[in-house]
């Protein structure tokens, strides 16, 4: 039984992943500081579910603290290490730049240094679309340039790989960084905008529709994430042209819908129509994202396939049952 530790349990991916690999076989250690940026009954909700397993262990812990992640590195012998745990979110960022630090960069350090002494066969980490900015190449491929972030959070995630990248040149620390884009579903983030709406709509109140509903985003079904990651788990990097086990995906469902029309869908899933407030493009936010994932069915066999109406039928009929609507 292969042991594996994943950051950010309590979290929406890292909830999901966890209860795939335990259906899988694997032991699996849970760490979250479960801090109130949302709700944390909601973490809390997951991580009992969790716990029913027996071969789920989970312990409150803040990666920012070295000491913490050295003794949990030390206590636990972990084959795999999934890092998901992250401060997630563009608009907060503006607000709160030091939650950024400390959770992303600071904890990502404490985290690599874990798997450089203890031998970790594969480190798998959340990076962002978000690294891609304002790119204007369609799809984004891993080959495009992406040094022009244009929030700290995307800066944060595209430090996160150069960050892997330099322990994998100087450790031979295989790594991999997996680009999410717009990952929605079940048990989601309360702070990500199709929850929002569907909390409005259902209460009778105007939702923020931002860019006009014009923006697109390459929303992703929480089940095609979680499929991604554990295939990409056991697909271990060798070292490439310049000897370095490193490797980057994108993990989307390569194919952009317009907001205004993901609120249709949305709309068709409540029965109800919203009330809209039309916005301009918030700082930080891009006008669209859009994923190639060539690279992604070439190594690990597998593409994201979950339909719009599916995804959010499922959401809808989660979030009816979970608030008791």
């Amino acid at each position: 039984m292969s042991k594996i530790l994943v950051t950010g349990a309590a979290g929406f991916i890292g909830f999901h992943l966890s209860k795939k690999l335990l259906q899988n076989g694997y032991e699996v250690i849970g760490v979250d500081n479960l801090n109130p940026y949302y709700d944390i009954t909601l973490k809390q909700s997951r991580t009992q579910e969790l716990e029913t397993n027996k071969s789920f262990t989970f312990f409150r812990l803040d990666l920012a603290k070295r000491e913490e992640v050295e003794q949990l590195f030390k206590n636990n012998n972990f084959d795999y290490v999934t890092h998901l745990a992250a401060q997630a979110g563009v608009r907060y960022s503006l607000e709160n730049p030091h939650a950024y630090v400390d959770s992303n960069l600071v904890s990502f350090v404490n985290v690599l240094e874990g798997c450089r002494h203890s031998k970790v066969k594969h480190l798998v980490y959340a990076s962002s679309s978000s690294v891609y900015g304002k790119n204007k190449k369609i799809p984004f491929s891993t080959d495009d340039n992406v040094d022009h972030p244009v929030s700290l959070y995307a800066a944060t995630k595209k430090a996160n790989e150069l960050m892997a990248h330099t322990y994998s040149h100087l450790y031979s620390i295989p790594t991999t960084g997996l680009r999410f884009f717009t990952v929605y579903g079940p048990w989601g983030r309360p702070d990500m905008a199709y929850f929002l709406f569907t909390k409005a709509i259902l209460e009778d109140k105007p939702i923020k529709v931002f860019n006009y509903g014009k923006m697109k985003r390459d929303f992703t079904y929480i089940d095609d994430i979680v499929e991604g990651v554990f295939r990409v788990i056991n697909k271990i990097p060798q070292p490439n042209n310049s000897s370095v086990p490193y490797k980057i995906y994108n993990i989307g469902n390569n194919q952009p819908v317009e907001l205004g029309q993901f609120i249709d869908v949305l709309e068709g899933c409540l029965g109800k129509k919203a009330i809209k407030e039309f916005l301009p493009m918030q700082p930080g936010d891009v006008p669209m994202t859009y994923a190639d994932v060539d690279d992604l069915i070439k190594d690990v066999d597998f593409q994201p396939n979950t339909s719009l109406a599916t995804g959010l039928e499922n959401f809808v009929s989660w979030y009816k049952n979970y608030y008791q609507y």
